[in-house]
């Protein structure tokens, strides 16, 4: 089993706490997966919390935004906060589509917390065989 380490994570933890959650303008990046499954190129970005209706999908010629926001749960008049880590305010992504992909045909599912984009592969982008064309025979040029 291999176990990737980060020696900066908790750096990087404390560092968010400090600086506080993302704005529109400066907004915490969400994390992703990317691969490609068959004729698809599928991307899910972990969003917990965020309700469907607080995620902005664009695209722009071959960029791909993401945008989320996580606000505050409401809570009673009485309620002491004794504890708070999960971040809330915007999250964003964005990731440069290639030319390979169709961005006209992008399908957008969101389920327990993970968005996934499923984003099909162009026919020019498919691989396909050249067939090779046989001449008809040599003539020969009398003169």
């Amino acid at each position: 089993m291999l176990m990737r380490t980060d020696p900066f994570r908790e750096l990087d933890r404390m560092a968010q706490q400090l600086m506080g959650p993302g704005t529109w303008s400066k907004p915490s990046v969400m994390p992703m997966d990317a691969y490609r499954e068959g004729d698809q190129y599928v991307v899910a970005f972990d969003i917990p919390g965020v309700p469907a209706d607080a995620v902005d999908i664009d695209v722009e010629r071959n960029m791909l935004t993401v945008k989320a926001e996580r606000r505050p749960v409401a809570k009673g008049d009485d309620a002491k906060v004794e504890l708070s880590e999960r971040p809330l305010g915007v999250f964003s992504r964005q990731i440069v589509l290639a030319d390979t992909l169709d961005t006209e045909r992008i399908q957008a599912d969101y389920e327990a917390g993970v968005l996934t984009l499923r984003i099909p592969i162009t026919e020019r982008a498919k691989p396909r065989k050249i067939s090779i064309g046989v001449g008809s025979g040599r003539q020969e040029i009398s003169g």
